[in-house]
Protein backbone atom coordinates (compact mmCIF):
# COMPACT_ATOMS: atom_id res chain seq x y z
CA UNK A 1 0.00 0.00 0.00
CA UNK A 2 0.98 3.27 -0.91
CA UNK A 3 0.35 6.75 0.89
CA UNK A 4 1.36 10.72 0.95
CA UNK A 5 3.11 10.90 4.10
CA UNK A 6 5.40 13.80 5.37
CA UNK A 7 8.47 12.75 6.80
CA UNK A 8 7.69 13.19 10.53
CA UNK A 9 4.51 10.94 9.60
CA UNK A 10 6.70 8.36 7.77
CA UNK A 11 9.08 8.41 10.41
CA UNK A 12 5.91 7.62 12.92
CA UNK A 13 5.34 4.65 10.28
CA UNK A 14 8.35 3.42 10.13
CA UNK A 15 8.70 3.31 13.96
CA UNK A 16 5.45 1.23 14.22
CA UNK A 17 6.21 -1.17 11.46
CA UNK A 18 9.69 -2.13 13.21
CA UNK A 19 7.84 -3.11 16.40
CA UNK A 20 8.45 -0.24 18.61
CA UNK A 21 6.90 -0.08 22.24
CA UNK A 22 7.82 2.55 23.48
CA UNK A 23 8.02 6.17 22.36
CA UNK A 24 8.58 9.66 23.78
CA UNK A 25 9.34 13.52 22.68
CA UNK A 26 9.36 17.35 23.57
CA UNK A 27 6.90 18.91 21.06
CA UNK A 28 9.57 21.35 18.82
CA UNK A 29 9.35 22.66 15.26
CA UNK A 30 9.85 20.30 12.81
CA UNK A 31 9.83 17.20 14.80
CA UNK A 32 6.20 17.76 16.83
CA UNK A 33 4.41 15.80 14.06
CA UNK A 34 6.63 12.69 14.91
CA UNK A 35 4.82 12.29 18.52
CA UNK A 36 1.85 12.92 17.09
CA UNK A 37 1.51 10.56 14.58
CA UNK A 38 2.78 8.20 16.62
CA UNK A 39 0.35 8.35 19.17
CA UNK A 40 -2.40 7.53 17.08
CA UNK A 41 -0.83 3.61 16.68
CA UNK A 42 -2.47 2.16 19.85
CA UNK A 43 0.47 -0.93 19.76
CA UNK A 44 2.97 1.97 21.19
CA UNK A 45 2.81 3.64 24.07
CA UNK A 46 3.23 7.37 23.08
CA UNK A 47 3.96 10.16 25.45
CA UNK A 48 4.72 13.52 25.34
CA UNK A 49 7.80 14.23 28.15
CA UNK A 50 8.58 17.46 30.17
CA UNK A 51 11.96 18.25 28.37
CA UNK A 52 13.74 16.34 25.75
CA UNK A 53 16.35 14.95 28.41
CA UNK A 54 13.32 12.90 30.29
CA UNK A 55 12.13 11.67 26.78
CA UNK A 56 15.87 10.26 25.91
CA UNK A 57 15.98 9.27 29.92
CA UNK A 58 12.68 7.09 29.23
CA UNK A 59 13.76 5.87 26.26
CA UNK A 60 16.68 4.36 27.99
CA UNK A 61 14.88 2.71 30.37
CA UNK A 62 12.39 1.24 28.16
CA UNK A 63 15.36 -0.25 26.55
CA UNK A 64 17.15 -1.44 28.90
CA UNK A 65 14.62 -3.79 29.67
CA UNK A 66 14.13 -4.97 26.42
CA UNK A 67 11.48 -2.31 25.02
CA UNK A 68 12.27 -0.96 21.52
CA UNK A 69 12.32 2.77 21.98
CA UNK A 70 12.31 6.12 20.09
CA UNK A 71 12.83 9.58 21.61
CA UNK A 72 12.23 12.64 19.20
CA UNK A 73 13.58 16.40 19.28
CA UNK A 74 14.37 19.18 17.83
CA UNK A 75 17.80 20.26 16.84
CA UNK A 76 18.23 22.22 20.63
CA UNK A 77 16.37 19.39 22.15
CA UNK A 78 19.60 17.38 21.76
CA UNK A 79 21.18 20.30 23.39
CA UNK A 80 19.03 19.56 26.68
CA UNK A 81 19.52 15.65 25.95
CA UNK A 82 23.35 15.48 25.27
CA UNK A 83 23.78 14.04 29.02
CA UNK A 84 22.49 10.61 28.56
CA UNK A 85 22.79 10.81 25.04
CA UNK A 86 26.75 10.28 25.08
CA UNK A 87 26.77 7.63 27.74
CA UNK A 88 23.82 5.61 26.37
CA UNK A 89 26.80 5.14 23.39
CA UNK A 90 28.58 3.79 25.96
CA UNK A 91 26.30 1.40 27.80
CA UNK A 92 24.53 0.34 24.12
CA UNK A 93 20.79 -1.10 24.49
CA UNK A 94 18.61 -4.20 24.69
CA UNK A 95 16.09 -3.20 23.00
CA UNK A 96 16.43 -1.02 19.83
CA UNK A 97 16.38 2.55 20.22
CA UNK A 98 16.40 5.28 17.86
CA UNK A 99 17.37 8.77 18.56
CA UNK A 100 15.36 11.57 15.92
CA UNK A 101 16.78 15.08 15.73
CA UNK A 102 15.27 17.33 13.36
CA UNK A 103 17.56 19.78 12.19
CA UNK A 104 16.44 23.67 11.13
CA UNK A 105 18.86 25.04 8.19
CA UNK A 106 17.69 28.78 7.67
CA UNK A 107 16.14 29.28 11.52
CA UNK A 108 12.81 29.21 10.44
CA UNK A 109 11.50 28.76 14.20
CA UNK A 110 14.79 28.22 16.59
CA UNK A 111 17.23 30.47 18.41
CA UNK A 112 20.23 29.25 16.26
CA UNK A 113 20.86 27.29 13.73
CA UNK A 114 23.35 24.07 14.59
CA UNK A 115 24.32 21.06 12.67
CA UNK A 116 23.82 17.96 15.09
CA UNK A 117 25.51 15.98 12.69
CA UNK A 118 28.40 16.83 14.69
CA UNK A 119 26.53 15.45 17.77
CA UNK A 120 26.98 11.55 16.04
CA UNK A 121 30.40 12.55 15.60
CA UNK A 122 31.00 13.73 19.12
CA UNK A 123 29.33 11.25 21.03
CA UNK A 124 30.16 8.37 18.16
CA UNK A 125 26.77 7.19 17.74
CA UNK A 126 26.17 6.25 14.33
CA UNK A 127 23.49 8.10 12.27
CA UNK A 128 21.03 8.09 9.30
CA UNK A 129 20.28 11.12 6.90
CA UNK A 130 16.91 10.59 5.55
CA UNK A 131 15.96 12.79 2.26
CA UNK A 132 12.45 12.04 1.54
CA UNK A 133 9.60 10.25 3.35
CA UNK A 134 10.53 6.83 1.62
CA UNK A 135 13.73 6.78 2.90
CA UNK A 136 12.35 8.08 6.66
CA UNK A 137 10.44 5.10 6.80
CA UNK A 138 13.30 2.77 5.47
CA UNK A 139 15.42 3.96 7.57
CA UNK A 140 13.83 3.98 10.80
CA UNK A 141 13.46 0.18 10.13
CA UNK A 142 17.13 -0.14 9.10
CA UNK A 143 18.21 1.85 12.14
CA UNK A 144 16.22 -0.45 14.71
CA UNK A 145 17.93 -3.76 12.90
CA UNK A 146 21.76 -1.57 13.34
CA UNK A 147 20.34 -0.57 16.82
CA UNK A 148 20.52 -4.25 17.90
CA UNK A 149 22.90 -5.94 15.61
CA UNK A 150 25.74 -3.25 16.67
CA UNK A 151 24.82 -2.64 20.16
CA UNK A 152 24.09 1.04 20.32
CA UNK A 153 21.79 3.77 20.06
CA UNK A 154 20.93 5.38 16.45
CA UNK A 155 20.76 8.62 15.78
CA UNK A 156 18.59 9.75 12.25
CA UNK A 157 18.95 13.46 11.52
CA UNK A 158 16.33 15.11 9.66
CA UNK A 159 15.84 18.56 8.74
CA UNK A 160 13.21 20.84 8.18
CA UNK A 161 12.17 20.20 4.38
CA UNK A 162 12.53 16.43 5.24
CA UNK A 163 10.35 17.26 8.21
CA UNK A 164 7.73 18.57 6.70
CA UNK A 165 7.92 17.91 2.91
CA UNK A 166 5.43 15.22 0.98
CA UNK A 167 6.09 11.78 -0.60
CA UNK A 168 5.03 8.77 -1.95
CA UNK A 169 5.50 5.96 0.63
CA UNK A 170 5.66 2.25 0.15
CA UNK A 171 4.01 0.95 3.73
CA UNK A 172 4.25 -2.40 4.90
CA UNK A 173 2.82 -4.54 8.11
CA UNK A 174 3.98 -4.05 11.60
CA UNK A 175 6.14 -6.77 12.82
CA UNK A 176 5.56 -7.54 16.35
CA UNK A 177 8.78 -7.39 18.19
CA UNK A 178 9.02 -9.85 21.42
CA UNK A 179 9.84 -7.42 24.76
CA UNK A 180 13.36 -9.21 25.37
CA UNK A 181 14.15 -10.10 28.32
CA UNK A 182 15.97 -8.11 30.66
CA UNK A 183 19.02 -9.57 32.63
CA UNK A 184 20.94 -7.45 35.58
CA UNK A 185 23.82 -6.60 33.87
CA UNK A 186 25.69 -3.82 36.10
CA UNK A 187 28.78 -3.69 33.59
CA UNK A 188 26.69 -2.62 30.95
CA UNK A 189 24.06 -0.33 32.58
CA UNK A 190 26.02 1.18 35.78
CA UNK A 191 28.19 3.66 34.34
CA UNK A 192 30.64 3.80 37.35
CA UNK A 193 34.47 4.32 35.45
CA UNK A 194 35.11 0.94 35.93
CA UNK A 195 32.61 0.09 33.85
CA UNK A 196 32.83 2.68 31.79
CA UNK A 197 36.61 2.82 30.73
CA UNK A 198 35.83 -0.73 29.15
CA UNK A 199 32.39 0.35 28.01
CA UNK A 200 34.53 2.99 25.73
CA UNK A 201 37.10 0.41 24.62
CA UNK A 202 34.11 -1.43 23.06
CA UNK A 203 32.53 1.12 21.65
CA UNK A 204 35.54 1.65 19.06
CA UNK A 205 35.08 -1.70 18.35
CA UNK A 206 31.59 -1.59 17.69
CA UNK A 207 32.58 1.40 15.51
CA UNK A 208 34.87 -0.48 13.32
CA UNK A 209 32.31 -2.84 12.68
CA UNK A 210 29.77 -0.06 11.58
CA UNK A 211 32.21 1.54 9.25
CA UNK A 212 32.24 -1.42 7.06
CA UNK A 213 28.45 -1.35 7.60
CA UNK A 214 29.06 2.20 5.96
CA UNK A 215 30.63 0.70 3.00
CA UNK A 216 28.18 -1.84 1.86
CA UNK A 217 25.21 -0.05 2.88
CA UNK A 218 22.31 0.35 0.28
CA UNK A 219 21.76 3.84 1.72
CA UNK A 220 25.16 5.07 0.58
CA UNK A 221 25.16 4.90 -3.09
CA UNK A 222 26.45 6.37 -6.50
CA UNK A 223 24.53 7.31 -9.80
CA UNK A 224 27.26 7.43 -12.53
CA UNK A 225 26.54 9.66 -15.16
CA UNK A 226 29.28 12.17 -16.25
CA UNK A 227 32.17 12.33 -14.54
CA UNK A 228 32.90 15.93 -15.52
CA UNK A 229 30.93 16.76 -12.51
CA UNK A 230 30.85 14.22 -9.28
CA UNK A 231 28.53 15.62 -6.07
CA UNK A 232 28.50 14.30 -3.21
CA UNK A 233 25.63 15.34 -1.11
CA UNK A 234 22.93 13.94 1.91
CA UNK A 235 19.56 14.68 2.70
CA UNK A 236 17.21 17.02 1.46
CA UNK A 237 20.24 18.39 -0.90
CA UNK A 238 20.05 15.05 -3.10
CA UNK A 239 17.23 16.57 -4.67
CA UNK A 240 18.20 20.26 -4.79
CA UNK A 241 21.46 18.65 -6.59
CA UNK A 242 19.82 16.72 -9.23
CA UNK A 243 17.38 19.31 -10.11
CA UNK A 244 19.77 21.41 -10.56
CA UNK A 245 22.65 19.37 -12.19
CA UNK A 246 20.11 16.94 -13.74
CA UNK A 247 22.27 14.19 -15.30
CA UNK A 248 25.56 16.14 -15.97
CA UNK A 249 26.62 15.23 -12.80
CA UNK A 250 27.65 11.59 -11.11
CA UNK A 251 26.05 11.83 -7.51
CA UNK A 252 27.35 9.68 -4.60
CA UNK A 253 24.02 9.87 -2.18
CA UNK A 254 25.09 9.22 1.64
CA UNK A 255 22.09 8.30 3.66
CA UNK A 256 24.29 6.56 6.67
CA UNK A 257 26.68 9.34 7.66
CA UNK A 258 28.40 8.08 10.59
CA UNK A 259 30.64 6.40 10.42
CA UNK A 260 31.48 7.57 6.88
CA UNK A 261 32.45 5.08 3.94
CA UNK A 262 35.64 6.30 3.18
CA UNK A 263 36.59 3.85 0.95
CA UNK A 264 33.25 4.51 -1.42
CA UNK A 265 34.10 8.25 -1.06
CA UNK A 266 38.05 7.65 -2.34
CA UNK A 267 36.38 5.51 -5.14
CA UNK A 268 34.32 8.16 -6.23
CA UNK A 269 36.43 11.49 -6.28
CA UNK A 270 39.00 9.29 -8.01
CA UNK A 271 36.91 9.25 -10.81
CA UNK A 272 35.30 12.93 -10.57
CA UNK A 273 37.45 15.60 -12.40
CA UNK A 274 35.87 18.25 -10.35
CA UNK A 275 34.10 17.12 -6.81
CA UNK A 276 31.25 19.09 -5.41
CA UNK A 277 30.04 19.16 -1.96
CA UNK A 278 26.45 20.15 -1.34
CA UNK A 279 25.17 20.14 2.09
CA UNK A 280 23.32 22.32 5.09
CA UNK A 281 24.87 23.86 8.01
CA UNK A 282 28.23 22.85 8.37
CA UNK A 283 31.07 21.35 6.59
CA UNK A 284 30.71 17.96 7.73
CA UNK A 285 31.27 16.10 4.87
CA UNK A 286 33.64 18.34 3.03
CA UNK A 287 35.83 18.50 6.02
CA UNK A 288 35.59 13.92 5.41
CA UNK A 289 36.22 14.35 1.75
CA UNK A 290 39.73 17.03 2.79
CA UNK A 291 41.10 14.94 5.08
CA UNK A 292 40.83 11.60 2.35
CA UNK A 293 43.13 13.63 0.41
CA UNK A 294 41.11 15.44 -2.42
CA UNK A 295 40.27 18.49 -3.39
CA UNK A 296 36.46 20.24 -3.53
CA UNK A 297 34.48 22.70 -3.77
CA UNK A 298 31.70 23.37 -0.76
CA UNK A 299 31.03 26.31 1.45
CA UNK A 300 34.13 27.91 -0.77
CA UNK A 301 31.06 28.33 -3.08
CA UNK A 302 28.18 28.27 -1.00
CA UNK A 303 26.48 30.34 1.81
CA UNK A 304 27.95 28.76 5.30
CA UNK A 305 24.61 28.86 6.35
CA UNK A 306 20.53 28.84 5.42
CA UNK A 307 19.22 26.25 3.29
CA UNK A 308 21.04 25.42 0.34
CA UNK A 309 17.50 25.03 -1.97
CA UNK A 310 18.46 24.92 -5.75
CA UNK A 311 18.17 28.82 -6.48
CA UNK A 312 20.77 28.86 -3.91
CA UNK A 313 22.91 25.84 -5.68
CA UNK A 314 22.47 27.88 -8.88
CA UNK A 315 23.26 31.21 -7.79
CA UNK A 316 27.08 29.76 -6.43
CA UNK A 317 27.72 27.76 -9.13
CA UNK A 318 26.14 29.07 -12.31
CA UNK A 319 25.74 32.83 -11.03
CA UNK A 320 22.44 32.28 -12.67
CA UNK A 321 19.20 33.45 -10.83
CA UNK A 322 15.49 32.83 -11.37
CA UNK A 323 12.86 35.64 -12.69
CA UNK A 324 11.11 36.34 -10.11
CA UNK A 325 7.53 37.58 -10.74
CA UNK A 326 7.24 41.06 -10.29
CA UNK A 327 4.26 42.89 -8.14
CA UNK A 328 3.56 46.33 -6.72
CA UNK A 329 5.59 47.14 -3.67
CA UNK A 330 2.87 49.14 -2.09
CA UNK A 331 -0.37 46.33 -2.22
CA UNK A 332 2.17 44.19 0.57
CA UNK A 333 1.04 45.32 4.09
CA UNK A 334 4.25 45.36 6.41
CA UNK A 335 2.73 42.75 9.06
CA UNK A 336 5.15 41.64 11.74
CA UNK A 337 4.65 38.51 13.86
CA UNK A 338 2.11 40.00 16.91
CA UNK A 339 0.11 37.79 19.33
CA UNK A 340 -2.98 36.42 18.38
CA UNK A 341 -6.03 38.37 18.95
CA UNK A 342 -7.13 36.96 22.51
CA UNK A 343 -3.86 35.76 23.89
CA UNK A 344 -3.71 36.00 27.39
CA UNK A 345 -0.08 37.55 27.26
CA UNK A 346 -1.29 40.68 25.45
CA UNK A 347 -2.19 42.15 29.01
CA UNK A 348 0.08 41.06 31.16
CA UNK A 349 3.30 42.44 28.45
CA UNK A 350 1.16 45.68 27.82
CA UNK A 351 1.96 46.59 31.40
CA UNK A 352 4.92 45.23 31.74
CA UNK A 353 6.30 47.22 28.96
CA UNK A 354 4.84 50.55 30.68
CA UNK A 355 7.66 50.23 32.91
CA UNK A 356 10.46 51.63 33.35
CA UNK A 357 13.83 50.71 35.38
CA UNK A 358 12.89 47.12 34.53
CA UNK A 359 14.94 44.63 32.53
CA UNK A 360 13.05 41.34 31.28
CA UNK A 361 14.57 37.89 31.18
CA UNK A 362 12.09 35.94 28.14
CA UNK A 363 12.58 32.37 27.34
CA UNK A 364 11.50 30.14 24.26
CA UNK A 365 7.56 30.23 23.54
CA UNK A 366 4.85 32.39 21.93
CA UNK A 367 5.20 34.99 24.42
CA UNK A 368 8.93 35.51 22.76
CA UNK A 369 7.01 38.18 20.91
CA UNK A 370 6.35 40.45 24.37
CA UNK A 371 10.29 42.10 22.72
CA UNK A 372 8.31 43.06 19.79
CA UNK A 373 5.73 46.26 19.39
CA UNK A 374 3.93 47.36 20.98
CA UNK A 375 5.33 46.21 24.02
CA UNK A 376 8.81 46.28 23.67
CA UNK A 377 8.65 44.38 26.90
CA UNK A 378 11.62 41.82 26.35
CA UNK A 379 15.45 42.52 26.71
CA UNK A 380 17.33 38.99 26.71
CA UNK A 381 16.22 35.46 25.29
CA UNK A 382 18.53 32.68 25.39
CA UNK A 383 17.49 29.13 25.63
CA UNK A 384 14.57 26.99 27.18
CA UNK A 385 13.97 27.34 30.96
CA UNK A 386 17.06 29.90 31.28
CA UNK A 387 14.75 33.00 31.61
CA UNK A 388 14.38 32.78 35.78
CA UNK A 389 18.29 32.00 35.93
CA UNK A 390 19.32 34.74 33.36
CA UNK A 391 17.33 37.18 35.00
CA UNK A 392 18.71 36.16 38.01
CA UNK A 393 22.16 36.55 37.44
CA UNK A 394 21.62 40.11 35.97
CA UNK A 395 19.91 41.19 39.23
CA UNK A 396 22.20 40.03 41.39
CA UNK A 397 24.73 42.09 39.72
CA UNK A 398 22.66 44.89 39.10
CA UNK A 399 22.26 44.75 43.38
CA UNK A 400 25.72 45.52 43.16
CA UNK A 401 25.59 48.91 42.02
CA UNK A 402 24.67 50.98 45.21
CA UNK A 403 22.67 53.72 42.98
CA UNK A 404 21.24 51.47 40.72
CA UNK A 405 17.68 50.58 40.95
CA UNK A 406 17.08 48.21 37.88
CA UNK A 407 14.82 45.47 38.96
CA UNK A 408 14.34 42.31 37.01
CA UNK A 409 11.16 40.36 35.72
CA UNK A 410 11.75 37.24 34.36
CA UNK A 411 9.16 35.56 32.28
CA UNK A 412 8.23 31.61 30.93
CA UNK A 413 5.45 30.05 29.82
CA UNK A 414 3.36 26.62 31.77
CA UNK A 415 4.91 24.06 29.53
CA UNK A 416 8.57 25.68 29.59
CA UNK A 417 8.07 26.17 33.74
CA UNK A 418 7.87 22.33 33.30
CA UNK A 419 10.61 21.32 30.49
CA UNK A 420 13.46 23.58 32.79
CA UNK A 421 12.01 26.26 34.42
CA UNK A 422 11.91 24.39 37.70
CA UNK A 423 15.41 24.17 38.47
CA UNK A 424 16.01 28.10 37.07
CA UNK A 425 13.60 29.04 39.58
CA UNK A 426 15.06 26.51 42.50
CA UNK A 427 18.69 28.78 41.85
CA UNK A 428 16.72 31.86 42.27
CA UNK A 429 15.19 30.85 45.59
CA UNK A 430 18.56 28.72 46.47
CA UNK A 431 20.43 32.06 45.84
CA UNK A 432 18.27 34.29 47.41
CA UNK A 433 17.45 36.26 44.96
CA UNK A 434 14.79 38.96 44.43
CA UNK A 435 13.53 38.99 40.70
CA UNK A 436 10.00 38.89 40.10
CA UNK A 437 9.10 35.27 38.24
CA UNK A 438 6.49 35.04 35.58
CA UNK A 439 4.61 31.94 35.08
CA UNK A 440 2.25 32.49 31.89
CA UNK A 441 0.12 29.86 32.25
CA UNK A 442 -2.44 29.44 29.12
CA UNK A 443 -3.26 25.74 29.87
CA UNK A 444 -1.27 24.28 26.94
CA UNK A 445 2.07 24.44 24.86
CA UNK A 446 0.93 27.03 22.75
CA UNK A 447 3.94 27.59 20.36
CA UNK A 448 4.41 24.30 18.95
CA UNK A 449 0.39 23.25 18.07
CA UNK A 450 -1.57 22.29 21.03
CA UNK A 451 0.36 19.34 22.94
CA UNK A 452 -0.69 18.29 26.49
CA UNK A 453 1.93 18.57 28.97
CA UNK A 454 1.98 18.15 32.84
CA UNK A 455 0.29 21.06 33.71
CA UNK A 456 -2.98 20.33 31.25
CA UNK A 457 -5.03 17.13 33.05
CA UNK A 458 -4.61 15.06 29.77
CA UNK A 459 -1.31 12.71 27.64
CA UNK A 460 -0.18 12.61 24.30
CA UNK A 461 -3.22 9.68 23.44
CA UNK A 462 -5.46 11.91 24.89
CA UNK A 463 -6.02 10.44 28.16
CA UNK A 464 -6.88 11.80 31.82
CA UNK A 465 -4.05 12.28 33.58
CA UNK A 466 -2.98 13.73 36.73
CA UNK A 467 -2.53 17.25 36.62
CA UNK A 468 0.99 19.17 38.02
CA UNK A 469 0.16 21.95 40.22
CA UNK A 470 2.50 24.44 39.39
CA UNK A 471 1.28 26.84 42.15
CA UNK A 472 1.91 23.65 44.40
CA UNK A 473 5.84 23.56 42.94
CA UNK A 474 6.63 26.49 43.19
CA UNK A 475 5.67 27.11 46.93
CA UNK A 476 7.19 23.72 47.75
CA UNK A 477 10.58 25.59 45.94
CA UNK A 478 10.66 27.76 48.82
CA UNK A 479 8.48 30.95 46.91
CA UNK A 480 6.73 33.10 50.19
CA UNK A 481 5.11 35.31 47.81
CA UNK A 482 2.86 33.97 44.72
CA UNK A 483 -0.19 35.52 43.53
CA UNK A 484 -2.20 33.90 40.26
CA UNK A 485 -4.11 36.16 38.39
CA UNK A 486 -6.50 36.96 35.30
CA UNK A 487 -3.49 39.10 32.79
CA UNK A 488 -6.89 40.14 30.87
CA UNK A 489 -7.95 42.47 33.95
CA UNK A 490 -5.33 45.33 33.27
CA UNK A 491 -6.46 47.07 36.76
CA UNK A 492 -5.13 43.88 38.61
CA UNK A 493 -2.16 43.41 36.41
CA UNK A 494 -0.92 46.69 36.96
CA UNK A 495 -1.06 46.32 40.78
CA UNK A 496 0.22 42.85 41.32
CA UNK A 497 3.32 43.93 39.15
CA UNK A 498 3.66 46.96 41.53
CA UNK A 499 3.07 45.21 44.46
CA UNK A 500 5.35 42.11 43.60
CA UNK A 501 8.39 44.61 42.22
CA UNK A 502 8.75 45.89 45.63
CA UNK A 503 9.44 43.23 47.46
CA UNK A 504 13.09 42.37 48.45
CA UNK A 505 12.75 38.61 47.71
CA UNK A 506 12.14 35.87 45.49
CA UNK A 507 8.27 35.93 44.10
CA UNK A 508 6.34 34.58 41.41
CA UNK A 509 2.95 35.98 39.67
CA UNK A 510 0.83 33.38 37.89
CA UNK A 511 -0.84 34.45 35.06
CA UNK A 512 -3.21 31.72 34.24
CA UNK A 513 -5.92 32.28 31.23
CA UNK A 514 -6.49 29.99 28.44
CA UNK A 515 -4.61 30.35 25.10
CA UNK A 516 -7.02 31.88 22.55
CA UNK A 517 -6.79 28.83 20.34
CA UNK A 518 -7.31 26.03 22.55
CA UNK A 519 -9.81 23.38 22.42
CA UNK A 520 -11.12 23.82 25.98
CA UNK A 521 -11.23 20.39 27.83
CA UNK A 522 -14.04 19.75 30.67
CA UNK A 523 -12.25 21.41 33.16
CA UNK A 524 -11.34 24.57 30.95
CA UNK A 525 -15.00 24.87 30.48
CA UNK A 526 -15.81 24.98 34.33
CA UNK A 527 -12.61 26.79 35.22
CA UNK A 528 -13.16 29.72 32.57
CA UNK A 529 -16.90 29.58 32.29
CA UNK A 530 -18.12 32.53 29.58
CA UNK A 531 -14.42 32.88 28.17
CA UNK A 532 -14.51 33.75 24.27
CA UNK A 533 -18.11 33.78 24.13
CA UNK A 534 -18.36 37.59 23.55
CA UNK A 535 -16.71 39.94 21.43
CA UNK A 536 -16.18 43.80 21.06
CA UNK A 537 -17.43 46.07 19.00
CA UNK A 538 -16.86 50.06 17.83
CA UNK A 539 -19.50 52.41 19.02
CA UNK A 540 -19.48 54.77 16.24
CA UNK A 541 -21.13 57.76 18.14
CA UNK A 542 -18.59 57.39 20.82
CA UNK A 543 -15.33 56.77 19.35
CA UNK A 544 -13.14 59.67 18.85
CA UNK A 545 -10.28 57.87 16.81
CA UNK A 546 -7.77 58.78 19.30
CA UNK A 547 -6.09 55.18 18.57
CA UNK A 548 -5.74 54.22 22.34
CA UNK A 549 -7.29 51.40 22.03
CA UNK A 550 -4.35 50.30 19.26
CA UNK A 551 -1.59 50.60 21.78
CA UNK A 552 -2.42 46.96 23.00
CA UNK A 553 -1.38 45.43 19.66
CA UNK A 554 -4.32 43.71 18.84
CA UNK A 555 -4.67 42.49 15.04
CA UNK A 556 -7.89 42.37 15.37
CA UNK A 557 -7.86 45.95 15.98
CA UNK A 558 -7.63 48.24 13.06
CA UNK A 559 -7.94 52.57 12.31
CA UNK A 560 -10.49 53.31 9.51
CA UNK A 561 -8.76 56.58 7.71
CA UNK A 562 -12.06 57.08 6.27
CA UNK A 563 -13.82 57.51 9.13
CA UNK A 564 -11.47 58.37 11.34
CA UNK A 565 -12.19 55.83 13.69
CA UNK A 566 -10.67 52.69 15.25
CA UNK A 567 -12.93 49.52 14.00
CA UNK A 568 -12.63 45.98 14.70
CA UNK A 569 -12.53 42.39 13.08
CA UNK A 570 -15.62 40.28 13.92
CA UNK A 571 -13.78 37.30 12.84
CA UNK A 572 -10.72 37.88 14.63
CA UNK A 573 -12.11 39.60 17.89
CA UNK A 574 -12.66 36.48 20.82
CA UNK A 575 -13.71 39.40 23.36
CA UNK A 576 -10.39 39.44 25.46
CA UNK A 577 -11.36 42.80 26.49
CA UNK A 578 -8.28 44.44 26.65
CA UNK A 579 -9.01 47.56 23.99
CA UNK A 580 -12.33 48.19 26.24
CA UNK A 581 -10.40 49.32 29.51
CA UNK A 582 -8.14 51.45 27.00
CA UNK A 583 -10.92 53.28 25.70
CA UNK A 584 -11.37 56.21 27.43
CA UNK A 585 -14.67 57.24 25.98
CA UNK A 586 -16.59 53.90 26.95
CA UNK A 587 -16.76 53.23 22.84
CA UNK A 588 -15.76 50.05 22.55
CA UNK A 589 -18.92 47.41 23.68
CA UNK A 590 -19.48 44.04 24.07
CA UNK A 591 -21.91 41.73 22.78
CA UNK A 592 -22.86 38.40 22.13
CA UNK A 593 -20.23 36.07 19.70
Amino acid sequence: MKQLLTGDEAIARGAYEAGVHFASAYPGTPSTEILESISNYKEVCAEWAPNEKVALESAIGASIVGGRALAAMKHVGLNVAADPFFTFAYTGVNGGTVIITADEPGQHSAQNEQDNRNYAKAAKVPMFEPANSQECRDMVIEAYHISEQYDCPVLIRMTTRVCHGKSIVTLGERKEVPIKEYLKDVKKYVCVPANAKGLRRNLEVKLEKLKAFAETTAFNFTEMNDSKIGVITSGACYHYAKEVFEDKASYLKLGFTYPMPDEKIIDFCRKMDTIYIIEENDPYIEERVKILGFNCHGKDLLPKYGEMTPDVIKKAFFNLENSLITYPDGMIVDRPPTLCAGCPHRGFFFELGKRKNVMVSGDIGCYSLGFAKPYNAMDSLICMGGGFSIGHGAQKIFNMKKEEKMRVVSVLGDSTFLHSGITSLMDVVYNNSNTVSVILDNRITGMTGHQENPGTGYNAKGEEASAVDIEGIVRALGIKHIRTVNPNQLKEMDKVLDEFLELDEPSVIITKWPCALKKFSIEDKKEFAGAFTLKMVINEDKCIGCKLCMKCGCPAIRFDSDKKQAAIDGIQCLGCGICNQLCPKNAIEWKEA
